[in-house]
């Protein structure tokens, strides 16, 4: 690598934009990102980036807001330092679940957050897996879209072998989860998913064979772990073998760990785009798996302008 790339991190996921750099062969940038006494966040760029390909890694999970706040105001002082190019590199994109008004009276916050990051002075985007493909769409700056298949797919294969059922825990996941089935030649089931109000779902029937079968639930986020304990519940009851789940972003907010620990589930497998609270390292059914290399590949080749394609297969 050149030394024209530099790569900066704000506080949401330093472990991860560390083994980032570690994997390019580079040092993180420097850069104050703090707070003034009365919490309004206070950055400062450590070193000269004229003319430079910079990076900016920060995923906007909890504190949603305080993360979100730090990469605009992260990407305001690069832009106004004079950086050749900024690229927000951001693992895990917030407030992507309202994507479409679905009732009267609502806001679309994924084109809203799309908005600010692009006026802060983003020139390109790099996302894990977004909740809906169409944010993409949001932006008018260029959109890589990764996703974490080729990482869980190699967990998959290296520890379940016969048997499979790949399990949709809702309509809108059907399209990925089939994916995943045709790739692992196994079965696809789907479930029949009613959700009364945000954070509250409940697991109604099975579309598909699950007996005696290990079945894998195949999600984008887990966030409260209510889709998934419902579903592990009903998959057991309908005769499944043993139960797993698959996840990209380990949001586990509320009572997440308390579910997960006396569910039926025998292990959830996420990966780092988010950085697992104390409380959740401590649950034995937690797995979790590094995208860094993912990440640091498509960093490589967005700074020297060769195709990402073949990351996604």
């Amino acid at each position: 690598m050149n030394g024209e790339i530099k790569l900066f991190t704000g506080n949401s996921n330093p472990h991860l934009a560390q083994e980032i750099a570690s994997y390019l062969g580079l040092s993180l940038s420097k850069a104050f990102v703090g707070t003034f006494s009365d919490g309004e966040i206070r950055v400062e760029i450590g070193e000269n980036v004229r003319g430079e390909d910079v990076f900016v890694i920060q995923s906007t999970c909890p504190p949603v807001d305080h993360n979100l706040m730090e990469l605009l105001i992260m990407i305001d002082a690069l832009k106004r330092a004079s950086a050749r190019r900024i690229t927000a590199v951001i693992p895990y994109y917030g407030y992507a679940r309202q994507d479409r008004k679905v009732k009267p009276r609502v806001p679309i916050t994924a084109k809203l957050v799309a908005d600010l990051i692009t006026t802060a002075g983003a020139n390109r985007m790099l996302s894990v897996d977004l909740h809906a493909g169409q944010i993409q769409g949001f932006f008018n700056i260029p959109v890589d879209h990764l996703f974490a298949a080729p990482v869980i797919l190699k967990y998959i294969k290296s520890h379940f072998q016969n048997s499979l059922v790949i399990v949709s825990p809702d309509a809108g996941g059907v399209e990925r989860a089939r994916a995943f089935a045709k790739r692992l030649g196994a079965g696809l089931a789907i479930i029949d998913k009613r959700r009364d109000a945000p954070n509250l779902a409940e697991a109604v029937n099975i579309i598909g064979d699950v007996k005696d079968k290990t079945a894998i639930i195949l999600d984008d986020m887990v966030d409260t772990a209510g889709t998934l304990t419902e579903a592990t519940n009903v998959l057991i009851t309908r005769g499944a073998r043993v139960v797993y789940a698959c996840c990209t972003h380990a949001v586990l907010s509320g009572p997440a760990i308390e579910r997960l620990k006396h569910s039926s589930m025998e292990k959830l497998v996420v990966t780092n785009t988010i950085p697992l609270k104390e409380e959740a390292q401590k649950c034995g059914k937690i797995k979790v798996l590094s995208i860094a290399a993912l990440l640091g590949e498509a960093i490589k080749r967005i700074h020297e302008e060769t195709s990402i394609s073949t990351l996604f297969v």
